[in-house]
This record gives C-alpha cells, sequence and structure tokens, in this order.
C-alpha cells in the first residue's frame, strides 16, 4: 500500500496579510492645466496558478466526530460524563498542477472538555485521518495523538494543522476524485452513542 499521508506535529495559526496602496495628488500653484495626471499604482500579478482540477473533499467523518466517556452508555447521565471532544470545525486548501500530487492543506478546531467522572487532569485524544476514492476503498490511514492538559479547567481547544499529499497515476487524474476524512477513534458504544444523536458536547459534565 503506498503511504500518501505527511503530518505536520506543529500546532499552527497561519496569518498573512495583504498590502494595500493608495495614490494621492498634490495640486502645486502655477501648475498647468493640460499637464498629465500620474496613474494610479497597480498591484502585481500574484504568481500562484490555478490549479489542474478540483481540491479533495476534507470532511469529518459523523459517527467519529465526537468522543464522550460515559460510566454508563445504556443510562447516560451528566454524573457519569468523563472526558469528551468534538472536532467543531475544519478547513482546507489545495494545490497541484501538471504531473504534481495533490497537496492538500488543513486545519482542524477541537472543542474538548472534562467532566465529573474524569480521572486526572490530562487526556490523551486519538483520531486519524484518512485518504479514501471517493465513495470507495480507502487508500491510506494514519492515526495521530492529542495530549490535552486541561490546567485545572474542565475545557480546552487544539488546532492541529496536517498535510496530505496524493500521488496521482496521471496529469488528468483530479483531486475530486478522492476525499480525506477525519475522526476520533472512538469505541463501537461510543459509535453507536454518536449515531443516536444524543448530545453529551464537551462541557456537558460542568455541575455549575
Amino acid at each position: 500500500m503506498r503511504r500518501v499521508l505527511t503530518a505536520l506535529a506543529a500546532l499552527s495559526i497561519a496569518a498573512s496579510m495583504m498590502p494595500t496602496a493608495a495614490a494621492a495628488q498634490q495640486r502645486q500653484q502655477g501648475q498647468q492645466s493640460e499637464q498629465p495626471r500620474e496613474r494610479p499604482m497597480r498591484f502585481a500579478p500574484l504568481s500562484r496558478r490555478a490549479n489542474a482540477g478540483p481540491c479533495p473533499y476534507v470532511k469529518i467523518l459523523y459517527d467519529a466526530a465526537r468522543y464522550v466517556e460515559l460510566a454508563d452508555y445504556q443510562r447516560p447521565s451528566v454524573q457519569g460524563v468523563g472526558y469528551t471532544g468534538e472536532i467543531e470545525g475544519v478547513s482546507s486548501d489545495c494545490t497541484y498542477r501538471d504531473e504534481d500530487p495533490i497537496r492538500v492543506d488543513f486545519n482542524l478546531l477541537f472543542s474538548l472538555g472534562k467532566g465529573p467522572s474524569a480521572q486526572g487532569d490530562g487526556q490523551t485524544y486519538r483520531y486519524w485521518v484518512a485518504v479514501t476514492e471517493r465513495n470507495a476503498a480507502v487508500l491510506d490511514k494514519e492515526y495521530f495523538d492529542l495530549p490535552v492538559n486541561f490546567g485545572g479547567s474542565d475545557r480546552a481547544t487544539a488546532e492541529p494543522a496536517h498535510t496530505v499529499v496524493i500521488p496521482r497515476a496521471e496529469a488528468t487524474t483530479s483531486g475530486g476524485n478522492f476525499e480525506i476524512l477525519i475522526g476520533f477513534e472512538v469505541s463501537p458504544e461510543q459509535a453507536e452513542f454518536n449515531r443516536s444523536g444524543s448530545r453529551f458536547r464537551p462541557l456537558a459534565g460542568q455541575t455549575n
């Protein structure tokens, strides 16, 4: 099986700034009216070229979008909530052209919580990223650990960044042929709890 995943370990927030320009005209006494006006400054064209096709879909798998520890999944209660987590969002972009592989950069937003039944002030969450042919077979899947120290609080957030590189068989292979799926590693009981639509969010364990 060909490996297609490459993870960026650093948690990062990328920011960009776009410069702006303003043109000002000053008139001087005695300046002739027929003197030509100065043209306003123009931005240089961006060097980035368009992709050869659409980007792969990047999705959060519904059954694994949340992580909820419960003392009893048959009779869930707030007091029985341990550690919780939810993948609240994903933002992505991709680049590929000519015969290059598809490079997908994406950021995740995790919201994490600690309920009354949680043991300790830290938890290592485990999640996965899978590359699939769209609506078909899994090409590769990789697991990642997300250590969280709550620091005496009952909530935390994390924003890991990743890069996925997908080889293309030929230059005409489109990114629309692939999907990137993301989810927590959950037990069968946790997956069924998610499918049921029950909503213990990351802050559900709060008693105040």
